[in-house]
């Protein structure tokens, strides 16, 4: 009797595991390590990267399964301060000194190091803001007397304001791809937040305009926008080797031409795993669709493609499934994370998107990126395994 009961109980926790959410993201687990595994015949580096993503993707898994078992609710309970340290963290980074615990890399005072260990907290702080945006709109939602432009244009004011610091501090960081993916969470929670339309379009309007506006600068005045704004030039050359790469195939064209003759060169079926022989600085990590594309084709590439979406499809779904309006928005922004990364990822390594350094989500190298990822799948399963899933509606 005792082992049926147990049995009964065992069943009932396997059936509240988002089965499909975890299948998928193993699929890009095994995706991400043989692209990374057959970027290391390259010759480039002598440490082997796809056993560092092996490691990053165990630590990630069980932080997962272990946020799936905290009950979602409890998470909502400590929005706040998890958007306080999070600010903080990137606050403390940017007045700390140059030292060995946060150093210069690759330009920019970006990461937090401890001995060989390196953490990125602009990568965590986009799902504390993701969080963060989606308490605001659910609680203002839930307490709106009345529906009416006043509180929609509060609500707006109330989502800029929480917007401003974190965004700030990661410009400063010289860092304005995950900026810009901040902005795309932003947008994608204001259409679907209840805001009047009448507020929404003057909204993107203006975003439209900012962004055209700095385009046409960088074309015919770049020298207003290093007085005013403080860009420098090399983000200046982004923008003009992503025009013309081959004006700059020496300098910063060269990662974009080379990426657009190894993608062609794979042809339908590839030239085969660890067979490519185009360079490319830093294959394993923004570029890694690259790889895909040189060494297992249009048909590898495709179903990469096809795996993500079937990922994008099934949040949707959840977020739709999702009785819970917090949930629902926190999964609506993730979904903008997600879809901004993959696009802007895939675009501009065949030239439809300037290079702007945002990692391929759950395939290209590196860990806080990986974790923080992860940090959100561990979110939405503890929604599914608290709220979402059977077994939990009929506990």
């Amino acid at each position: 009797m005792s082992n049926n009961k147990y049995t009964r109980q065992n069943s009932n926790f396997l059936a509240r595991i988002d089965w499909i959410l975890v299948i998928l993201i193993l699929l890009l687990a095994s995706i991400s390590v043989i692209s990374i595994s057959s970027a290391m015949t390259s010759g480039q580096y002598t440490t082997d990267f796809s056993k560092r993503q092996i490691s990053f993707y165990g630590l990630g898994f069980l932080l997962s399964f272990i946020l799936m078992l905290v009950p979602f609710k409890l998470i909502k309970s400590y929005t706040w301060i998890l958007y306080i340290l999070g600010v903080l963290s990137l606050v403390i980074l940017y007045i700390a000194p140059v030292s060995s615990v946060t150093p210069i890399i690759n330009g920019a005072k970006s990461w937090y190091q401890f001995g060989f260990f390196s953490i990125q907290p602009s990568e965590f702080v986009k799902i504390i803001y993701i969080l963060t945006m989606a308490y605001v709109i659910s609680q203002h939602n839930k307490y709106k007397l009345t529906d009416t432009l006043s509180m929609d244009l509060r609500l707006l004011l109330k989502l800029i304001l929480i917007s401003i610091l974190p965004m700030l501090f990661i410009l400063l960081q010289n860092d304005l791809g995950t900026v810009l993916v901040m902005i795309a969470i932003f947008l994608g929670l204001v259409v679907v937040s209840g805001i009047s339309w009448w507020l929404i379009i003057p909204t993107l309007s203006v975003s439209g305009a900012t962004g055209l506006a700095l385009i046409l600068g960088i074309l015919y005045r770049p020298d207003l926008l290093e007085r005013y704004l403080g860009i420098h030039p090399y983000q200046f050359e982004r923008i003009y080797s992503w025009l013309s790469p081959e004006a700059f195939q020496s300098d910063s064209g060269f990662q974009l031409t080379n990426s657009l003759i190894a993608i062609g060169s794979g042809g339908i079926t590839g030239k085969g795993y660890a067979d490519g022989i185009i360079y490319i600085p830093e294959n394993h990590t923004d570029f890694i669709f690259t790889i895909i594309g040189e060494e297992f084709g249009f048909i590898g590439s495709t179903i990469v493609i096809i795996v993500l979406f079937m990922l994008v499809m099934h949040l949707i779904r959840m977020a739709f499934m999702a009785s819970d309006s917090f949930a629902s928005y926190f999964i609506i922004g993730y979904l903008a994370l997600l879809v901004f990364h993959i696009i802007q990822n895939i675009g501009m390594t065949i030239q439809l998107l300037p290079i702007t350094g945002l990692p391929l989500p759950f395939i290209s190298y590196g860990g806080s990126g990986l974790w923080s990822n992860m940090l959100a799948v561990g979110i939405m399963l503890s929604m599914y395994f608290h709220h979402l899933s059977k077994g939990a509606k009929n506990k």
